[in-house]
């Protein structure tokens, strides 16, 4: 079995257990592709466990042995499956959850409170409250709204004081689609450092016993191949930080500069490795913190996509295959309710037949799906072998983030199962959706 079978550096993508197996299909952590679609059915999201292992422990060695200390915290949004999260914390890697729904996964995996981090721009009291009674690790206010809740539902409990961030929005734009920029001055999300805002809760959060303010958060945006918006960011941070010591006596212990470090769709994407990102990130935190006179900080990142986005592929079986006006259609199983991503962000996708994936793809067709929806595109101009024909089994690499997250039930389609692959074995995770499912909390 080998992967150089694989065309046009497409292993570059796939997990990175996928071979070219002895029946000729691709094979993916020991198991045939085709044989898990006909045994799970289609459309189908499946997750090599070692390559999301083996991501989670190089980012722990990365950021182990830095000028500060290093802790890696992963951000389930990008895949908020209980088994994916019970897998992250096994790693030794801390949790950020930013709803209630996110908060019962990490609790459902076995999560310790303490290494759980909570985000969200517009937090419920209920979600607060919950959070408290949990005993999370650190809160992250986003609104000075949000400190006066907090320290009510605090009060109300009479606990020790809770630990919490501030998110800080730096005003740094970085080189990825608009709707995942998230540090601009005018972003939804975080306190404004121009406009005073983020001092305000500062001040705000000192007069309150009930809130013990150890640190500041910062996320720049998603899908980012250049550390410079990172570098500027813990400068911008650091240096509020030395602010509010200055102002308010508040000596902060934490800086979590959040996730967004990109993966490769397409063989001509290059990521950044994850240990330059850490050996930047630590030299540029270590002498700004010096420069503040912050010693002994602590350094946090928050990874999603880059731990859990190569590991996954996404099966479809092929339906429809049509010409219409010069375009060739391959209709699919799926689509826009399995990945949304396209739809979104213009997001672009390669395909391959794991029936035969070192088969020539030598023509140029759109994959689409079979929603009610011109948009429901799932690869435009990709390249697939001319035979491909109904019944083929579709592979869709690099669909472990953001895929069963933002899956959903357009034309009343029920959401895929997620299958686990090791060692030649596959287990479900997440049971597929059926019919009775989607009509259970509809009135008759």
């Amino acid at each position: 079995m080998t992967a150089s079978l694989l065309p046009d550096g497409l292993a570059r993508v796939l997990p990175t257990s996928a071979t070219v197996g002895s029946s000729g299909h691709l094979e993916v952590g020991g198991c045939d592709l085709v044989a898990i679609a006909h045994e799970f059915g289609t459309p189908l999201y499946v997750y090599d466990v070692d390559d999301m292992r083996v991501r989670a422990r190089e980012y722990r060695a990365a950021f182990s042995g830095l000028p500060v200390d290093g802790q890696v915290v992963y951000a389930s949004k990008a895949c908020p499956i209980v088994a994916v999260v019970r897998l992250m914390a096994e790693t030794g890697l801390w949790i950020d959850v930013s709803t209630r729904g996110e908060l019962e996964v990490a609790r459902r995996a076995g999560v310790d409170p303490a290494t759980l981090i909570v985000h969200g721009n517009n937090k419920s009291d209920a979600e607060l409250e919950a959070a408290l009674d949990l005993g999370v690790g650190r809160i992250v206010i986003d609104s000075l709204d949000e400190v006066g809740r907090l320290t009510a539902a605090a009060r109300a409990r009479g606990a020790a004081p809770q630990p919490v961030y501030l998110r800080l929005t730096p005003g740094i734009e970085v080189d990825t689609h608009a709707f995942i920029r998230t540090g601009q001055e005018d972003s939804k999300f975080g306190l404004g450092m121009a406009d005073g805002q983020a001092l305000a809760a500062v001040e705000a959060i000192s007069r309150t016993p009930e809130l013990d303010l150890v640190g500041v958060h910062a996320h720049i945006g998603s899908q980012i191949f250049d550390v410079t918006g990172y570098v500027e960011t813990a400068a911008a941070a650091l240096g509020f930080a030395a602010e509010a010591a200055r102002r308010h006596g508040t000596r902060l212990s934490e800086i979590d500069l959040g996730g967004g470090l990109g993966i490769a769709y397409r063989p001509d994407q290059t990521p950044v490795p994850v240990a330059d990102l850490a050996r930047t990130l630590g030299a540029s935190v270590a002498d700004h913190a010096a420069a503040a006179g912050l010693d002994g900080l602590r350094l946090l990142v928050e990874p999603g996509r880059s731990l859990v986005g190569r590991a996954g592929a996404t099966l479809y079986t092929v339906g429809v295959v049509k010409e219409s006006a010069g375009r060739r259609y391959v209709a699919v199983d799926g689509g826009m309710s399995d990945n949304m991503r396209p739809a979104l962000y213009g997001a672009a996708y390669e395909t391959l037949l794991a029936d035969d994936p070192a088969a020539p793809r030598d023509a140029v067709v759109d994959v689409v799906g079979k929603h009610c929806e011109s948009g429901d595109v799932i690869a435009e101009g990709t390249r697939l072998p001319r035979s491909v024909s109904r019944g083929d089994i579709l592979v869709t690499p690099a669909t472990g983030a953001y895929g069963w997250t933002m899956a959903n039930n357009y034309n009343m389609l029920a959401r895929p199962a997620v299958v686990f692959v090791g060692d030649g074995n596959a287990r479900e995770v997440v049971r597929r959706e059926t019919v009775d499912d989607l009509l259970r909390l509809m009135e008759a």
